[in-house]
Order: structure tokens, then sequence, then C-alpha cells
């Protein structure tokens, strides 16, 4: 949900038929292998007649940044990779996992998704980056499809070669306006970037359909040092109204933690508020880092894409990590982006069993997930399936097939789950005025 602002691009503006798709993709994936090899046959990162060679994905997120930054996507991947090489790949395929740090910049972005196309990568598994309007050109390009993309960007729910695991912001915000209908005035403080500009409405739309008031749209700096001034704002916001304290909803993504800094700071001087967030701006670390029981946290709401990290559902992903990857500190099991990884990967692994013994290709994964291929992944989301148009495309999500969200609180500075299963926000966002 950051980065910085520049001129907005257009979405692409629908979805081709499924006969004319197949020949751009087609296209695009000749005259990418024309210009690498000067003629097509079987390339590296692609299997069929090739044997042993293996099958060769890319992950990517920003590392090392001073915005928001995910390091653990990637060593996850690496560490999956390790993990399913030791038990004979897949369909006895060896996985080449390539990782690519985007910087949170543009140029970046790019180079990672010309880099993928230069590889003959058959998919991006798994990967964070806000600037879809530079990666997907290429990646669409060369028929290279994105698997379990973080859904920082709503071009993650627009391209055609995009396969998404989760909701994304989207449904973050909308499920976690819904959960907010006790609260009084409601502050939304925001990255004043493009990707911030598209939380407002989605928030919105959640808590209109909980018969609740907009929120007062609060633009901040994405990579502050301090939020003092930001702080004050929302408190005087949400207190204006005597007997009827509101809630502060910081979406700062890394930089969440500096602004709660300053806001426990300045609440010492106003009523009490709650807080409410969403996943990936708040986890259990931050939690505990903030004071636990006692810190601000204390009683939030917080909106994720799955069940909360104690549930047995990770135990797979866990395993992972202890024997693959014990000792990475990069590696957080309650992260959002390692679990997002590891739902991508159950996805990519599947539709490459699905191919049996055949070609392993960019255009045999797209073909294989464009013919309505069922992906079950232990209950940590509903059964995906990926469909040209499917139920949230009137209000340009087209893409978007897992609108489902998990409703957690903080309860003695632990995250807990507040309801059971998960919450449809399907509706909430079909009536989300988004196309802006």
């Amino acid at each position: 949900m950051t980065g910085r602002r520049r001129t907005r691009s257009t979405f692409l503006p629908g979805h081709l038929t499924r006969h004319a798709r197949k020949g751009v993709l087609s296209a695009g994936a000749a005259a990418a292998c024309a210009s690498i090899l000067a003629g097509c046959g079987v390339v590296p990162g692609t299997t069929g007649d090739a044997g042993d060679d293996p099958i060769t994905v890319m992950t990517w997120a920003p590392q090392d940044t001073k915005a928001t930054n995910k390091p653990g996507m990637p060593a996850f991947a690496h560490a999956y990779a390790r993990w399913i090489n030791a038990k004979g790949g897949i369909n006895g395929r060896k996985l080449n996992v390539l990782t690519c740090n985007d910087h949170n910049d543009s140029v970046a972005a790019a180079k990672c998704a010309r880099r993928a196309a230069k590889e003959n990568v058959v998919a991006v598994v798994g990967s964070y980056s806000q600037y879809a309007d530079s990666f997907f050109p290429s990646l669409e390009g060369a028929g290279i499809p994105y698997i379990g993309g973080y859904g920082i960007t709503n071009a993650e729910f627009t391209s055609p070669l995009s396969y998404p695991v989760n909701g994304g912001q989207p449904a973050l915000l909308a499920g976690l306006g819904r959960s907010l209908a006790g609260c009084g005035p409601v502050a939304l403080v925001r990255p004043d970037t493009i990707a911030g500009d598209q939380l407002p409405p989605l928030l919105d739309s959640g808590l209109k359909a909980a018969g609740h008031s907009a929120a007062r749209d609060q633009r901040a700096p994405e990579d502050a040092t301090e939020y003092d001034g930001h702080a004050e704002r929302a408190l005087e916001t949400t207190t204006a109204a005597p007997g009827d304290e509101g809630c502060v909803v910081p979406a700062l993504g890394d930089r969440n933690g500096t602004f709660m800094d300053s806001f426990r700071r300045a609440r010492e001087d106003y009523p009490d508020v709650r807080t409410a967030t969403v996943l990936g701006s708040v986890d259990q670390t931050v939690i505990d880092a903030t004071g636990g029981a006692s810190g601000p946290y204390e009683g939030s709401y917080i909106t994720g894409w799955y069940p909360v990290a104690s549930d047995a559902r990770w135990d797979g992903m866990k395993r992972v990590i202890k024997e693959e990857a014990f000792g990475d500190n990069r590696i957080d099991a309650a992260d959002a982006g390692v679990q997002t990884t590891w739902i991508a990967y159950t996805v990519f692994k599947k539709v490459v069993e699905s191919l049996g013994g055949g070609e392993v290709s960019a255009d045999t994964v797209t073909e294989a997930l464009d013919d309505g291929l069922r992906v079950g992944t232990g209950g940590l989301t509903p059964t995906l399936r990926w469909r040209f148009q499917d139920k949230l495309a009137a209000v340009g999500f087209p893409r978007l097939v897992n609108a489902n969200v998990t409703l957690q609180v903080v309860r003695e500075g632990r995250l807990v789950s507040a309801r059971k299963g998960f919450v449809d926000t399907t509706r909430t966002l079909q009536d989300a005025d988004v196309n802006y």
C-alpha cells in the first residue's frame, strides 16, 4: 500500500475472449523466444522433452528499503525449493527458484520482470511489489503468469495473467470497515501515494455496509521517521464529540510501528480511542514490540486473509521452515507475506502435478489455470479457481476470486480469532465506489 506518487495509468480495459487471449499470449511467448534464441524449442525453465531440466520460477519482493520490506518471501521461496527438492521435486523434476529485489522502485520492479522473461521462468510465484504498472507489461508480453501476488495493487485483480490467492487490500479494508460499526468517527491514516489513494473507498465500502459514515482520509508520508502531527490530527478527529470516541486506522505498512510510537505519546492528552488495522501492517511481533497487553493495539480489530498463525492448518508451512530455514530470522510464520508465498507455491505445485509428465512452461501453466483447475489449500483459503470474469468484475476486480477475510483481535497481548471462520466481503465490494 506504499509507493511514490506518479501519473496514474489506466487498468486493462477488460478481458479478451479466451481464443483471442491465447493468441496474444502465444504471440508474446513467440516474440520473447525469438529474441532470446532465434527460434523456439525447449528452453531453460521449461520442461517436457527436456527430461531432468529443472522447473524455473521467480519470487520477488522489496528488501533493505526505507519503506515496506518483505525479505521473508524470497527467503521462504528458497526454503520451499530445498524442501520440495529433498522430496524428489515436483513430478520428479527439481524446482529452481530465482529471486529479485524490487527495492520498492518502479525501475527495479521492471528489471525483475524483464529478468524473469530473459530467464524463461514458467511463473512468478508468491511475490510482493507495489509497481504493477511497471512489471505486468513485461510479464504479459512474455506470457508469464503471476501466481499469488501479495494483493497490494488493484492491477493484480485486473491483469489476465494474474492469479491472486487472497483478496488483497480491497477485501481487508472492506472487512475491517464492517467490523467498525460500533465506533464513533473513524480516521484512516494512509500513505500519500498512488497505492494509498486506493484505500479510502475500500474502507468506506465496509463502513457504509455497517451503516457508518465515511472515514476521515488522512494522508501521510510513507517513509517518515515520526508521525507526531498525524497522530494528533487523528486523535482530534476521533474524539471531537465527547462520549462518541472513534477509531484510528493506521495503514502505513512497515511504518505502522513508527506511527504507533507517535500515537502512544499523543494519546495521553486525549480520551481513549480504539485502533484497528489490517494484517501486513501489524502482526504478533509488532504487537509484542509495542507493549503487548499494555500497548496501543490491545483491543484492536485486525483483518487478515488467512487463519491466525497458531492455527493447525499452518503446520505444513511450519514444517518447511523448521526443516529448511530453522534460525533464519527473515522468515516469520506469522508474516502475511510468508503465508502468501506458501499458498502460492502450494498452488503452483498442484498446477504442475496436474500436467502429469507433460511439458511445463509458462503457456501450459497458464492454460491449466485458465481451464478451471480447482486448487485446495488445506482450508487456508476457499478452494481457488480462476475465471476470466469473476463476480467482482463489475467493480473493476475481475480476477478477485477469494474475497474472504478473517477477523482477529488483540486480547491480553495476543492476536487471536475474533470470530470463527471467514467473512465473505464480496457483496460489500460490489457496492464499493472504486472506479475512480
